[in-house]
């Protein structure tokens, strides 16, 4: 198999993960506004729904973070594939590319911070935090 064709393996492996992540996310928020509404329908205590839709708000964070690491990679093969890549670089790295550039834990948890307030990731649980605060 030539390096074209490993690139074009490892990149239709990290598409799909992509995607799937992207269903898991949704998922997620699902299960948010559900346990949400769940706590404001059985009367339990609004701070109850407030920590759960915070855990499941940083989940998604951890998720979307993950996610972006392989949209980077992604775009790592889609250019050594349009370069007709030879030697500049080689398939099925995708965790050694990422250790390599391992933040540490500070840089993580930045990294955990501006996924969550990312729009596409912040809502709902902004607006279930909302309604919390106005119910």
């Amino acid at each position: 198999m030539d390096m074209n064709e490993q690139l074009a393996q490892e990149w239709t492996t990290l598409q799909n993960n992509h995607e799937s992540q992207e269903r898991s996310a949704l998922v997620v928020k699902l299960v948010a506004v559900v346990l949400f509404a769940g706590t404001w329908l059985t009367g339990l205590d609004p701070l109850m729904g407030c920590a759960l839709v915070l855990i499941l708000w940083f989940q998604e964070a951890i998720l979307k973070t993950w996610q972006s690491r392989l949209a980077s990679r992604l775009l790592g093969i889609e250019a050594m594939i349009k370069r007709g890549a030879q030697n500049d670089g080689q398939p099925f790295q995708l965790h050694s590319h990422w250790l390599a550039q391992r933040p540490g834990l500070a840089g993580l948890l930045i990294e955990y911070g501006q996924n969550a307030i990312r729009p596409t990731v912040a809502f709902p649980y902004g607006a279930l935090l909302l309604l919390a605060v106005i119910l």
